[in-house]
């Protein structure tokens, strides 16, 4: 009988160990594929940190009965490479809860370095972890979760990785959008709020609309982290013809995030989230990232989403798979990056959360001193969509900000093959048709994209209706390395895509090669494009050897 008790014991004990390095070990988190509707950059892709998005909870630390262990647990989860060393994220079931801590955190072990009071949430330095673990096993009850103080940094400028030329932008931006009207009053009544390293004053930012919150930082960096952050805001809302921005007229809150070492971190962006929200900014732009999170982070999202304020996060600049927290969450407007032809940039990350893509490669825009330079990044990308949803929103009086980004999604070029993909989201922003939208007369058929598909060994022509009229009887002449067809195109109606595939040459395949490809759309009799510049498409297309 003894033996038996003793057997029931040890599976017990085992059991409750199980438990706890469950509840402590960091789990990768699964993606999420984001609803058409609506729902950052940081180590580079071949060596990934993991997702963290646990966090020890109230009902584990009262289940926590070695004090040393749960030393052993903080100390490890407080000190590896991708946290500020020594930093605690104290989240709290309720405020009572989080007032107490407040109260006695000076026999804790610990110091404030920071507080979130409209999340009840804390940032702490241990100075005693035996200290720290007596607190949190003493008082288990009023915590919600303790996690590490995840980094969220400025993305490193992108290199050059690929094997088929890429376009700069340059000054054209507005072009490279779609843009050929007067964009001087886009934007008015609308705020976009820039988590950066902080915008210097400059002239395309003038005009009393460039502000400033101190959430503890200081208003503005130094070196590349201002210069990253006026070139941001520019983009987004500059007025001079050499740094123009995509809504003139808007305001910028400029809250600096990023800390003498040049890097932010999950609590840094959620204060600054939710002091942007209580500020009432409409946008808020992130041009960072990180490919760990945690709870702190996830409620600053839920804030904003349940103030009707919605998250722009470039995507990364890692050329990986996967994008970078907080443009991973879903409820966060996740952007990517093209170069003047609506091509996706090699450094661009993506996954099956992204939203969009946008210029974002050698743009020309502020930099510091009043001086211009070539910007390129996903970091330059995010502030585009900002500011064009900025800009349907000002146009458009009553629009939420999230409404305005289903218009930019519904209204966006098809960039790959037909309809939303990773490369590329639901489309390459397209704001001279997103802010045409309503015009029953607008006529415009293009020449959206050209991939090969390896699976099948085709070629996918994307032809896409970005009027509101009806496209029949459309015939498409397609010229590959000087073998050319003429092909019919299907009934397009207004908004739709459709693809025409076409086999290569198996030859060609075997050895790999050069595609030349060449398209031309030929309109029925009749029909007047009214942007006869899509109607034409040449690519090079790289091939792997079979």
């Amino acid at each position: 009988m003894k033996g038996k008790f003793e057997i029931i014991i040890l599976l017990a004990i085992g059991a409750v160990l199980l438990w706890l390095l469950w509840h402590f070990t960091p789990r990768r988190a699964e993606a999420v594929r984001p609803e058409p509707a609506l729902i950052a950059d940081a180590t580079t892709a071949q060596t990934p940190l993991p997702t963290e998005t646990d966090d020890p909870t109230g009902r584990d630390l009262a289940q926590t009965e070695n004090a040393a262990m749960l030393v052993a647990k903080l100390g490890n989860r407080l000190t590896h490479a991708g946290v500020r060393e020594h930093e605690a994220v104290l989240i709290f079931k309720n405020a009572d809860g989080y007032r107490r801590f407040l109260a006695r955190a000076a026999q804790a072990g610990v110091e404030v370095l920071g507080k979130i009071d409209p999340l009840a949430i804390a940032r702490v330095r241990v100075r005693a972890y035996d200290t720290f673990a007596q607190e949190l096993l003493a008082h288990a009850n009023d915590y919600g979760g303790v996690a590490a103080n995840t980094f969220i940094q400025t993305p490193p400028m992108p290199e050059e990785r690929s094997v088929q030329p890429q376009v700069p932008v340059r000054d054209n931006l507005l072009a490279a959008l779609g843009i050929t009207t007067d964009n001087s009053g886009w934007g008015r009544g609308v705020t976009i709020a820039v988590l950066d390293g902080g915008a210097v004053p400059d002239a395309t930012l003038g005009g009393g609309r460039l502000r400033y919150l101190d959430i503890g930082l200081g208003y503005t960096g130094s070196g590349e982290d201002s210069a990253h952050g006026t070139s941001v805001a520019a983009l987004a809302a500059g007025t001079s013809a050499d740094a123009r921005g995509v809504s003139p007229a808007a305001g910028i809150l400029s809250i600096r995030v990023t800390e003498a070492d040049g890097k932010s971190d999950a609590f840094t962006v959620t204060q600054a989230i939710v002091a942007a929200v209580d500020a009432g900014v409409q946008i808020i732009n992130i041009s960072m990232g990180g490919y760990s999170t945690s709870e702190v982070l996830d409620r600053g999202i839920g804030y904003a989403v349940d103030h009707g304020v919605v998250i722009v996060a470039a995507a990364g600049n890692d050329q990986a798979s996967r994008l970078t927290w907080p443009a991973a969450d879903p409820r966060v407007v996740s952007v990517g990056a093209v170069d003047a032809t609506g091509q996706q940039v090699n450094f661009s990350n993506s996954g099956p959360q992204l939203h969009l893509t946008a210029p974002g490669y050698g743009i020309q825009t502020a930099g510091l001193n009043g001086e211009r330079r070539l910007f390129s990044g996903t970091s330059a990308s995010a502030p585009v969509v900002a500011g064009a949803i900025a800009a349907v929103m000002s146009e458009t009086p009553g629009l939420t900000a999230a409404q305005a980004v289903q218009v930019l999604q519904t209204h966006a070029d098809d960039g790959g093959p037909a309809g939303p993909d990773p490369d590329y989201g639901n489309g390459v922003v397209d704001l001279g048709w997103a802010m045409a939208r309503n015009d029953p007369s607008r006529a415009d058929i293009a020449l959206s994209s050209n991939t090969y598909d390896a699976e099948t060994a085709t070629i996918s022509i994307v032809i896409q209706n970005r009027g509101a009229r009806g496209g029949e009887g459309l015939m498409l002449n397609a010229d590959v390395n000087g073998s050319a067809g003429t092909y019919a195109v299907p009934s397009l109606p207004p908004g739709a895509s459709v693809a025409i595939k076409l086999p290569v040459d198996p030859a060609l395949l075997a050895r790999g090669g050069r595609l030349v490809l060449r398209t031309e759309l030929v309109m029925p009799p009749g029909f007047v494009d009214q942007i006869p510049a899509n109607n034409r498409r040449a690519s090079v297309l790289v091939l792997p050897p079979q």
